[in-house]
């Protein structure tokens, strides 16, 4: 996917505000720059940390990744300080970069990242593509938690390790069964939210990796969960996989095309498979706890 630098004095004084390039993409870390000096200024002495997360902590990313982000705030967000967030986001949306449009994260209050019980709670959230805040529970989960706390990257802020507590694996693996169960039951019930070339694509690697991450104990990367997919379900599914990874550019025209019909059906059974095969995991992993001494 190309993409157009951009220039002038707000990009150098937002370079100026971080002190080493967290990615190897420069028109990247220019974006960054400025997200991180924009937000000081909305927030002032409340803000804590501000962490890249997702394929980019994980050290598997390429120009079509999601840049994931969490901004760790001292206390909930005020009003006046959401008002100044929105602007801030508008402002970096608008920037001369694709990068721009690929932001994705959440405003977490320092208690509320500590405490896992928090978890699910509504949080200040920009999607990938959007241009303002909205509440959502999309990345208070066990699972950022951990990619934070094991491999975060701090664009400001102390140490991650300083602000999450250890998550032990059967708790990790618990919410990704969890997940895996119910957004899949989820789209096998409303299977027409999601039939569109994106989300079809979407499913599948998320899927794959979610899984994955079941069978490893940890979080991992879409990628490396669709190569093990591969390996382990063989040729019935791979051309399936191998479709939903090379669709993932332009996500935002992609998700207003329709899916294609005879993919979609696969998927759904695909959905499916990967339910049953985690909730085969998960009794086994079960009965072995038992057996312990």
């Amino acid at each position: 996917m190309g993409r157009n630098m951009f220039g002038g004095k707000a990009c150098e004084s937002a370079r100026a505000a971080m002190t080493s390039d967290p990615t190897p993409y420069g028109e990247l870390n220019s974006v960054l720059h400025e997200l991180l000096s924009n937000i000081r200024v909305a927030l002032g002495e409340s803000l804590a940390g501000v962490y890249l997360q997702g394929s980019f902590a994980l050290g598997d990313f390429d120009g079509d990744s999601d840049v994931d982000f969490i901004v760790v705030t001292r206390d909930e967000l005020t009003e006046p300080q959401v008002a100044a967030l929105q602007t801030v986001h508008a402002r970096v949306y608008a920037l001369e970069s694709e990068w721009a449009k690929h932001l994705e994260g959440s405003y977490f209050p320092v208690a509320t990242l500590r405490d896992v019980r928090e978890c699910g709670t509504p949080l200040w959230y920009l999607d990938h593509g959007s241009r303002s805040l909205v509440r959502s529970d999309h990345c208070n989960t066990i699972v950022v938690r951990w990619v934070v706390r094991e491999h975060g990257i701090a664009l400001s802020g102390p140490h991650p390790l300083t602000l999450i507590d250890p998550i032990p694996v059967d708790v990790l693996r618990r919410e990704m069964v969890d997940t895996i169960q119910g957004w899949g039951q989820q789209i096998l019930d409303q299977p027409d939210e999601y039939r569109n070339r994106f989300y079809q694509g979407f499913i599948v690697l998320s899927y794959c990796r979610m899984l994955h991450d079941v069978v490893e104990g940890r979080p991992g990367s879409k990628r490396a969960g669709a190569a093990w997919a591969k390996r382990t379900f063989g040729d019935e599914w791979s051309p399936l996989i191998d479709r939903a990874w090379g669709g993932r550019p332009n996500p935002a025209a992609s998700v207003r095309e329709p899916a294609d019909v005879a993919d979609f059906d696969s998927t759904l059974r695909f959905v499916r498979l990967i339910m049953q095969e985690s909730e085969r995991l998960s009794l086994s992993s079960r009965a072995s706890a038992r057996d312990l001494p």
